[in-house]
C-alpha cells in the first residue's frame, strides 16, 4: 500500500470519527439543554429505534427518495413543544448538523427529508392543531396539519367558510402555504399565500416571533418564498373565505378522437377570462382508444364553480358551447364535498378521510416540472406534445392546465415572492410516475420529461422560463453543498422560481441568517454567500 493511499485511509477514518463523534455529542447536548429530558427521549428516534424507518418513510410521497441509497438523517425530532424546537436549533448549529424541516413529506425533490451531509430531521407530525374562529372567519393552524384536516375543521364550523389552498388533502400546510398554495378557488381568491395574515415561527437565534416582532419583511418572505431558508415555521394564521352553500362541479372527458385539441386551444383562451367564480382545469394523459385499441389522448375537464347548476350551463353555453356541456352533467354539492370530489373520493364517503395523513393511493417514483404559458399554444403546438405521449416513458405521465385571471391578475407580482400574476394564461404541471425500481428505470423516466421540457420551450414563458416554487426541481440549478452559495449561482433557479423578488429574498436572508444555517439545495442564500 503506498503513502498516499494511507493517508486517504487515514483522512476516511479520521472524519468517521469525527462524525460519529458530533452525532453523539448533538443527542448529548439535546438531553442536557432539553427542560425536560425524559420527555426529549420521547420524540427522538435514531437508526438504532424498531420505528426509526416507519417514522422516516411513511410520509414519504414519492418513491425516489425511500431507495436503501436514499441518505437518512442521523435523527429524526418530532418535537411537542416548541422549546424542544429551540434546542434542536441550538445543538443543531452548535455541532454542524443540518436541519431539515419536513410538515407533510410532498416535496417533489425530497429536500425536506433528504440531504448530502449530515443532517437532522424535524418532523412536525406531531404540530396539528387548528383552532377555528368561525365567528371572526379566522384560524389557527399548526404547520403539521394537512389541508384536509384543515377543510375538515373549516366545514365543522361553518359549511359556508372554506380556504384557498390545494386539492391534495394529505399535504403538510407548513411547506405548502411558504411556498405560496393553490387550489380550485386561486381565480376567485388567489393563493393560499395571500391569505396568511399571522404566523409564529422560530428563528436561527431561537427566538418566537409572530408578525409584529418578525416585522413585515421577513412576513413577506415566508408567504411564498419557502419557509425553510429563513426559520421553522410553526403555526400560521389565515383568514377565512366564503364560500355558497350550493358549488357545482362537473368532469367530462374527450379524446382526440373527439376534437380533444381542438378544445383544448379554445380553452386557453376563454378560461382566463371565465367569471372569478369558475375554474377549469384540464388534466392530459394517455390512454386506449376505445374505438380501435390504439393510443390516445384524453383530456379530462374539471371544474368547481361557486353557484348552481343553472347559471354555470348559461355560462358554459355562452363562453365554451364546444365542450358541448349538458346540465346532466354537473353535480350539485356543498364546498366541502367538492373537496372529496377533487381528491377523487367517491361520492357520499364520510368527510373523516380528510383527517387522513396516508397517501391516497399506492406511492410511485414521479418527477415534476412546472411551466407558465403567457400566449396560447397552437394547435400544432399540442400535436407535438402528442408525440411524446407515444413513448413507452409515457405510460403514466400526466400533464395539468390550471387556468389563471380572475383574482390572480389583480394582485402586484411583489404583493408577496411568487410573482405568477397579471400576463399568465396558465400554469403547467409536467408530471412522469412510473413502478419500475433502479437506477436505470429512472434515469429514462426523467429523461423523457427533460425532453419533453425542452420540447415546450418555445411555448412558454421566456427571460426567465418561470417555474413554481411548490413544484420543486433540481435540473433548474443547485446551491453549493457547503454553507456559502454565490449569489450569481443561486440566481440561475431563484429568478425563475421568484423573478425580481428573488433579489429581496436574499436581502431579508442576509439579515435574519446571515451565516446560512437554514440551507438547502435551493435555500435562499446571505448575501454573504456572494
Amino acid at each position: 500500500m503506498d503513502k498516499s493511499t494511507t493517508l486517504l485511509l487515514s483522512l476516511v477514518l479520521l472524519f468517521s470519527i469525527v462524525s460519529a463523534n458530533n452525532h453523539e455529542h448533538f443527542l448529548q447536548c439535546l438531553s442536557f439543554h432539553s427542560q425536560n429530558s425524559t420527555s426529549m427521549s420521547t420524540v427522538i428516534y435514531t437508526p438504532k429505534n424498531s420505528s426509526y424507518l416507519s417514522i422516516l418513510q411513511i410520509p414519504t410521497e414519492n418513491r425516489r427518495f425511500t431507495s436503501p441509497d436514499t441518505p437518512k438523517p442521523f435523527v429524526i425530532v418530532t418535537p411537542i413543544n416548541e422549546s424542544q424546537i429551540q434546542t434542536t436549533i441550538y445543538c443543531a448549529k452548535k455541532h454542524g448538523m443540518q436541519i431539515r424541516i419536513r410538515s407533510g413529506g410532498h416535496d417533489y425533490e425530497g429536500l425536506s427529508f433528504v440531504s448530502k451531509v449530515p443532517f437532522v430531521i424535524l418532523d412536525l407530525i406531531n404540530y396539528q392543531s387548528i383552532n377555528v374562529d368561525g365567528e371572526n372567519g379566522t384560524a389557527w393552524v399548526q404547520a403539521g396539519s394537512n389541508i384536509g384536516s384543515l377543510y375538515y375543521r373549516i366545514a365543522e364550523k361553518n359549511r359556508t367558510l372554506g380556504f384557498p389552498a390545494g386539492v391534495c388533502p394529505t399535504v403538510g400546510v407548513g411547506g405548502h402555504f411558504s411556498g405560496g398554495g393553490y387550489g380550485a378557488l386561486l381565480r376567485k381568491y388567489g393563493l393560499a399565500a395571500d391569505n396568511i395574515i399571522d404566523a409564529r415561527l422560530v428563528d436561527v437565534y431561537g427566538r418566537i416571533l409572530d408578525r409584529k416582532s418578525m416585522g413585515e419583511d421577513l412576513f413577506w418572505a415566508i408567504r411564498g418564498g419557502g419557509g425553510a431558508s429563513f426559520g421553522v415555521i410553526i403555526a400560521w394564521k389565515i383568514k377565512l373565505v366564503p364560500v355558497p352553500q350550493t358549488v357545482t362541479v362537473f368532469t367530462v372527458n374527450r379524446t382526440l378522437e373527439q376534437n380533444a385539441t381542438k378544445l383544448i386551444h379554445k380553452w386557453q383562451y376563454v378560461a382566463p377570462k371565465f367569471s372569478q367564480d369558475l375554474f377549469i382545469r384540464i388534466l392530459l394523459s394517455r390512454i386506449n382508444s376505445t374505438e380501435d385499441g390504439k393510443l390516445t389522448i384524453r383530456a379530462t375537464f374539471e371544474s368547481l364553480f361557486l353557484g348552481g347548476a343553472e347559471r354555470l350551463l348559461s355560462l358554459m353555453q355562452e363562453s365554451f358551447p364546444e365542450l358541448g356541456l349538458l346540465k346532466e352533467d354537473f353535480i350539485e354539492m356543498s364546498w366541502i364535498e367538492s373537496i372529496l370530489y377533487f381528491a377523487d373520493f367517491p361520492r357520499g364517503e364520510s368527510l373523516d378521510v380528510l383527517l387522513d395523513r396516508t397517501p391516497l393511493q399506492s406511492t410511485l417514483h414521479y418527477k415534476a416540472k412546472s411551466d407558465y404559458v403567457r400566449k396560447p399554444i397552437s394547435e400544432k403546438g399540442f400535436e407535438g406534445i402528442w408525440k411524446f405521449f407515444e413513448e413507452d416513458e409515457a405510460e403514466a405521465a400526466q400533464l395539468i392546465l390550471v387556468p389563471y385571471g380572475g383574482r390572480m391578475s389583480e394582485i402586484s407580482e411583489s404583493a408577496l415572492p411568487f410573482p405568477h400574476r397579471a400576463g399568465n394564461l396558465y400554469e403547467i404541471q409536467h408530471l412522469v410516475y412510473w413502478d419500475e425500481e433502479g437506477k436505470e428505470a429512472s434515469e429514462r423516466h426523467i429523461s423523457w420529461i427533460r425532453r419533453l421540457y425542452g420540447y415546450m420551450a418555445p411555448y412558454v414563458s421566456k427571460f426567465p422560463r418561470a417555474a413554481y416554487f411548490n413544484y420543486r426541481d433540481l435540473d433548474l440549478g443547485v446551491n453549493g453543498n457547503g454553507a456559502y452559495t454565490s449569489y450569481a449561482r443561486a440566481s440561475i433557479w431563484g429568478n425563475k422560481y421568484f423573478k425580481n423578488n428573488f433579489k429581496k429574498l436574499v436581502h431579508v436572508k442576509t439579515i435574519v441568517d446571515p451565516d446560512n444555517f437554514f440551507r438547502n439545495e435551493q435555500s435562499i442564500p446571505p448575501l454573504s454567500s456572494r
